[in-house]
């Protein structure tokens, strides 16, 4: 199936649901061949919009660069890029250099916790047995080809996920008692906000080293513990000073994690350009997601105050 995608030459197609249609769990996106030469290819995974979807690229022949949170990587013949945007990523061809891939981007909540859990364990860049780059190569033509309704085409792309899990989790299973680990901190952080969460606890809670724990929960979150803390923490006080007009900012301060309400103030105010108060009262919320978007300072700049 490889080569009958390459036969086919450079390709693409881009998938796209009717206006009004029912949200799919797993859904392509696009999916083609290609061989890019020159400086000219250059994707910024911060750059892409706000729309979440995953990107999983086989790299055929030729190199590319991939810069990824603070750590560089070459791609090279049989490695497979595998990443979710938005996020802070690069991936680009140099100057002279050539680059032949295959690709299957999707979005879709199904999607995206696979290939969560598979950037928990594996980082960016995968090695994937050949029987299932051929496995991919077929969703990729088929998609291609055919698969004219949504149903259809979500079906394969949920078939290429599960064989990117199965190739990862069904070799190594500890990985998979791993991805379980987070899922559980997960729980416990979301059930224990008003409490002191410092990731020494998370890390005992995970019965990983605090390293190791660091380094699975943010490629698994696509942030560091204390950061995501920090950002559900925000998140539950906005909730309260939007749902629950009568209680005061300080039961917000404590109920949301915060011991010392001037402290939370400040945070808040850092994060979203106003006081709680002022938030409240002026109804701005009514314009703010809360998730992890900044309106003034970044979460990030600020996450070491839940360490």
């Amino acid at each position: 199936m490889l080569q009958q995608l390459i036969d086919r030459g450079p390709v693409m197609r881009t998938v796209s649901l009717p206006r009004g249609r029912q949200s799919l769990h797993t859904m392509p996106t696009s999916t083609g061949y290609e061989i890019r030469t020159g400086g000219s290819y250059d994707w910024d995974g911060r750059k892409r919009g706000q729309t979440p979807f995953t990107v999983l690229q086989h790299t055929l022949g030729g190199a590319g660069n991939l810069r990824y949170e603070n750590r560089t990587y070459r791609l090279r013949e049989g490695d497979t890029l595998l990443l979710l945007v938005p996020h802070n990523h690069r991936y680009w061809l140099e100057d002279g250099g050539r680059w032949e891939f295959f690709w299957i981007s999707m979005n879709g909540e199904e999607a995206l916790r696979i290939h969560r859990a598979i950037l928990a364990v594996t980082g960016p860049v995968v090695r994937l047995h050949p029987e299932t780059i051929e496995h991919l190569a077929d969703c990729s033509l088929r998609l291609i080809t055919g698969a004219e309704t949504p149903g259809r085409a979500s079906a394969i792309a949920y078939e290429a996920a599960m064989a990117l899990y199965d190739d990862v989790f069904g070799s190594h299973p500890v990985f998979s008692e791993e991805f379980r680990r987070m899922q559980h901190v997960i729980d416990y952080i979301l059930a224990n906000l008003e409490k002191p969460l410092p990731v020494e606890e998370l890390s005992r809670i995970s019965g990983l080293s605090r390293a190791h724990f660091s380094r699975v929960f943010a490629a698994s979150e696509g942030m560091p513990p204390a950061e995501f803390v920090l950002q559900k923490r925000l998140q539950r006080a906005v909730k309260l000073l939007t749902k629950t007009a009568d209680l005061p900012v300080k039961e917000v301060a404590i109920l949301s994690g915060f011991e010392d309400p001037n402290y939370f103030a400040k945070v808040f105010r850092r994060v979203f350009g106003a006081s709680p108060t002022e938030f409240r009262t002026t109804g701005m919320y009514a314009s703010v997601a809360v998730n992890g978007q900044k309106q003034g300072e970044s979460v990030t700049t600020l996450a070491a105050a839940c360490d």
